[in-house]
């Protein structure tokens, strides 16, 4: 009895950490788990972080800059200087002295210099517009990252609907499972009793046996699809996911807007980033032009120079100097054409990137808008030949206990059953799917 409480307490903790190794997901659930853990989206927000940086870096251009510069120089021969022979002439006799040494040498053996230097742009007209396509990089990166964020989840989404129509054929095999072992008991039993052939309980038996099959066939298919999940997710492979969800939650109906309404190119985020690359590349072509504008620019500098030919001797010496330099373009070779030629080329280029991509977007909504209509229309029908097949089922069952049926046509209306049953939840999940790239295409 003393062991009773330990086995408890070990078999609960023991029951815990299975318990931690799997984790349910709703098709919301798991996007928001891929968006948290893609590597993608990780990528994405470094590139926001560079962009901003990228802004930091554009502005340091206009801002004051000072340096600090220490040099030390030992003159272990110091550099000769010849003198013009005027150095040498006799003022006496106004000749030149034949003494005379043209060859001398000035300096100090070592010199020691410390400074100072400042400089900031006064004016440069392409500052303030590489400046402004600085802030439109950070904001094409941020678009770019919820372009990636449309793509995770417009993955997740394709990777968790074929995990969840098959958790839903599981449940209809599971039924049909059961209703089939429940008819070969009671066929057993009348076969025991003399009022059906064995031939009957053969039949059931085998049907038992596809059955049987079939499930474990959607088994493996589940193991494999739930992995591509986990992949796309970012959801660890050793750990056990279970998709909750159900197709009758996700199968909204799309409003009269979505089905026939204006078509909004703003709601996709990829068209947004073509947008704003528009506007980049004609931030491009302005700063290039902003090149044949003057330059303007104040330096400064003050330094200290300390000579002498050792250490126990010498002097220091102080400098300073302030002033302005202004750079006019003149002549550059046409460099500066050839920029803005080739600039305003690749702002035509991403324009026509933005009309193909219009052009994309109305071909996918209209698809999808016709795609979900048919598929809608499939769904109503295969509901009503399921409803169909479900009552030729029933009849056949009650002719079969009563003696006035066989069991052969309770195979043939089992196999149109299960036939049906098959072909209503590919509709319904075709009409899911189409739903899905509906949204898609609307960028919902």
């Amino acid at each position: 009895m003393k062991k009773l409480p330990l086995l408890f307490i070990v078999t609960f903790v023991v029951g815990q950490l299975f318990a931690q190794d799997s984790r349910s997901f709703s098709l919301e659930e798991a996007i928001a788990y891929g968006l948290n853990n893609s590597i993608d989206i990780k990528d994405g927000l470094l590139d926001v972080a560079d962009a901003d940086q990228r802004v930091v870096e554009a502005k340091s251009i206009g801002i004051p800059h000072i340096d600090f510069k220490s040099n030390y120089s030992y003159y272990f021969k110091l550099p000769v200087t010849i003198l013009p022979d005027e150095f040498g002439i006799d003022p006496t006799t106004g000749m030149v002295n034949p003494n005379f040494n043209n060859e001398v040498t000035f300096g100090t053996r070592n010199t020691f210099d410390l400074g100072l230097e400042f400089s900031t742009l006064l004016f440069d007209g392409s500052y303030f517009t590489g400046l402004e396509a600085a802030k439109y990089y950070t904001n094409q990166a941020r678009l770019s990252l919820d372009s990636k964020k449309d793509e995770v989840r417009n993955t997740i989404r394709d990777a968790y609907l074929p995990a969840l129509i098959i958790e839903e054929n599981s449940k209809i095999l599971d039924k049909n499972l059961e209703n089939v072992r429940r008819l070969l008991f009671e066929t057993q039993e009348l076969y025991k009793a003399g009022f059906v052939e064995q031939l009957d309980v053969d039949r059931l038996q085998l049907s038992v046996a596809n059955l049987n099959a079939e499930q474990e066939s959607l088994i493996h298919q589940k193991e494999l699809v739930l992995n591509y999940l986990k992949f796309v997710m970012g959801y660890p492979m050793q750990q056990k996911l279970k998709v909750v969800d159900n197709l009758d939650r996700l199968l909204l109906i799309p409003s009269e807007e979505d089905l026939t309404g204006h078509v909004d190119y703003t709601g996709r985020s990829e068209y947004k980033v073509v947008q704003s690359a528009i506007r980049l590349n004609e931030l491009n072509v302005e700063r290039f032009k902003d090149g044949y504008l003057p330059q303007l620019i104040a330096f400064g500098a003050y330094n200290w120079n300390w000579q002498g030919n050792n250490f126990k001797d010498g002097s220091w010496y102080d400098t300073g100097i302030l002033g302005i330099q202004l750079k006019v373009p003149i002549f550059d070779g046409f460099d500066k054409k050839a920029k803005v030629q080739r600039a305003a080329i690749q702002l035509e280029m991403v324009k026509n990137r933005r009309d193909r991509l219009e052009n994309a977007i109305d071909l996918q909504i209209q698809n999808g808008r016709t795609n979900y209509v048919n598929a809608k229309q499939r769904v109503e029908d295969r509901k009503k030949n399921l409803a169909l097949a479900e009552k030729i089922y029933r009849t056949s069952q009650i002719k079969y206990k009563e003696g006035i049926g066989s069991s052969l046509e309770i195979t043939t209306a089992e196999q149109g059953l299960f036939q049906a049953q098959a072909n209503y939840v590919n509709a319904r999940y075709d009409l899911l799917v189409a739903k899905v790239t509906l949204d898609k295409a609307l960028g919902r």
